[in-house]
């Protein structure tokens, strides 16, 4: 039985309580993990709900009169900054878009950074010999070869291990709410898409760094099987040098398997540190400090 508190509560500041759902409903339905089919549609729901209803408490940003009659104002910049609107009229409508907005930023920031462990695969997935082996990945969602799903599942472990949940609702989404809102958001769309542009360039970048000692070295094989077939003509080096590869590959990503779940860790770390500085440039300064 749900306490008649918490539900007087979701009915005084019902606006504010949509307002961080459809935020945090957004950022649910396309962050890392949690966008997996695997995941109900009704938990995605709910999980929305309790996320929103735990940060109405510091959600102070999106109404200073919510309790009382009449608009809530929004504290913004420019010509937002004293934008009103009347609850579930047809501005609330369009906050309600802008704050889906919000939380699909989140969580697309979140999967750029995400994506360079399956680009990592797919770079040396070809050299290996495993580049046809393409089929449908229930994390990512796309076409992704075998080595992208593996290094694409071990970064989801080092996720979690590292708290990624944790520092996903508190440093991701709830400094969110308690920074932006959506007159943040249109007076610094500049920076918002500067970010975005520099997580797609740090995808490649990373994706490059985890693969360069298997690709370099998938390198060297594949050339020093090329002065075999032409010092000794008669072996068929495409029997014999596929095999070679897949085992110099094995063998690589199972030596060097710890330092790249530290390397793994370092990008999701990075990831976050993104979000936390784009809410610094274009968010309300957080007062005392916190998790």
């Amino acid at each position: 039985m749900i306490d008649n508190e918490v539900l007087q509560n979701i009915l005084t500041y019902g606006p504010v309580f949509l307002l961080i759902a459809a935020r945090a409903l957004a950022m649910i339905e396309v962050a890392p993990l949690l966008s997996s089919d695997a995941v109900a549609q009704p938990v995605k729901l709910v999980l929305a709900g309790m996320v929103a209803f735990a940060c109405m408490p510091t959600a102070d940003i999106f109404a200073a009169n919510a309790a009382g009659a009449g608009a809530v104002t929004l504290p913004g910049t420019n010509m937002l900054s004293d934008l009103r609107y009347e609850p579930f009229g047809l501005r609330f409508i369009f906050l309600l878009l802008g704050e889906a907005v919000i939380g699909l930023i989140i969580g697309f920031y979140l999967t750029i950074i995400f994506a360079a462990f399956s680009t990592a695969g797919q770079f040396f997935s070809l050299q290996m010999g495993f580049g046809a082996s393409e089929t449908f990945d229930p994390l990512s969602q796309i076409e992704n070869p075998l080595l992208g799903q593996y290094l694409n599942l071990v970064a989801m472990l080092v996720f979690l291990t590292i708290g990624g949940l944790r520092d996903l609702f508190i440093g991701g989404f709830w400094r969110s709410v308690q920074s932006l809102n959506v007159a943040s958001l249109v007076a610094g769309y500049e920076p918002i898409v500067k970010t975005l542009l520099a997580g797609l360039t740090r995808l490649f970048l990373d994706a490059i760094v985890i693969s360069l000692p298997i690709v370099g070295t998938l390198f060297l094989t594949t050339l020093a099987t090329g002065l075999i077939s032409k010092a000794m003509p008669q072996v068929n080096i495409l029997s014999e040098g596929f095999p070679i590869s897949i085992s110099v590959s094995f063998l690589l990503i199972f030596i060097t398997m710890p330092f790249m779940t530290e390397a793994f860790a370092r990008v999701i770390d990075s990831g976050f540190s993104g979000l936390e500085t784009l809410y610094a440039g274009i968010g309300r300064q957080i007062e005392g400090g916190g998790p």
